[in-house]
């Protein structure tokens, strides 16, 4: 590993971990309609304005002890969570994108950038619609115009992406529109019919059908196990960004040879 290698690796773990610990202001902000800039980071019990000393990702966390330094007051274990998770997902796109670790990889410079930001924002998706059952449009349009700056790469044509664009939010729209005809209630969330869209047009065609059933095997074992446990809350009505988001960020980085696998499967019949 030569000098520049390694400058971007620190570099990558460094501003993923910078960038995670933007996304709990994201996260917490705009759900709640607040500005993202102003106010300044601050205790939401006691308001007390947080010193940079004390906003250092997971390092703050861990000298506080997980607790608010003048009220005492817990801190969601969410926040380094979300700043470990977002560091390690951005290491395994700089793997995936470069040559930095395997050299037989070829460099995708644009897709390394965009699927750092990509799996940032989903990581947004994921928590707000855990937390609020709810996807900001904001969160929406970023990814959106992630899969517009997506067609500059290599990782899949631009026509399996205009195809996977209409097709996702397609499919996904008339299942909106079928079950709530039928519950008379929404059984699927629109937002979740606009995630569909756009990922997409950041994934493509085949890799948005991989997505569909993953997320939807996801969902099943979850549920199933809920149900089988028959804790409270196992009736509970679920968001299904939960699953989405795991699916797509695996469709992301191994999506093809899980593709190419299962096709392989049917090669000699």
């Amino acid at each position: 590993m030569n000098l520049l290698q390694i400058y971007l690796l620190v570099l990558t773990v460094i501003l993923g971990l910078c960038v995670g610990s933007f996304l709990n202001v994201v996260i917490y902000r705009l759900p709640n309609d607040m500005k993202l800039w102003f106010p300044p980071s601050h205790c939401p019990t006691c308001n007390h304005k947080i010193k940079w000393y004390d906003n250092i990702p997971v390092i703050s966390y861990i000298v506080l002890r997980g607790k608010c330094r003048v009220c005492g007051e817990k801190i969601s274990a969410r926040y380094p969570l979300v700043e470990l998770l977002n560091m390690v997902l951005w290491l395994i796109c700089l793997t995936v994108f470069t040559d930095i670790f395997i050299k037989s990889n070829t460099n995708d410079y644009v897709m390394f950038v965009v699927s750092c930001l990509a799996c940032s924002c989903l990581i947004c998706v994921l928590f707000c619609d855990l937390e609020n059952m709810i996807i900001p449009d904001e969160l929406q349009i970023t990814l959106l115009c992630l899969g517009l700056a997506s067609t500059f790469s290599d990782f899949v044509s631009t026509q399996s992406q205009v195809i996977g664009f209409f097709a996702g939010g397609g499919f996904f729209l008339l299942v909106y529109v079928i079950s709530y005809a039928i519950k008379k209630k929404e059984c699927l969330g629109f937002g979740d019919v606009k995630l569909f869209a756009v990922l997409g047009l950041l994934l493509g065609l085949g890799n948005i059908i991989l997505v569909t059933l993953l997320a939807s095997v996801f969902g099943a074992i979850i549920l199933l196990i809920l149900n089988k446990s028959k804790k409270e809350g196992a009736n509970k009505e679920y968001p299904f960004a939960v699953f989405i988001v795991p699916a797509a960020i695996i469709t992301l980085f191994v999506g093809q040879y899980i593709i190419a696998w299962y096709q392989s499967l049917f090669a000699f019949v």
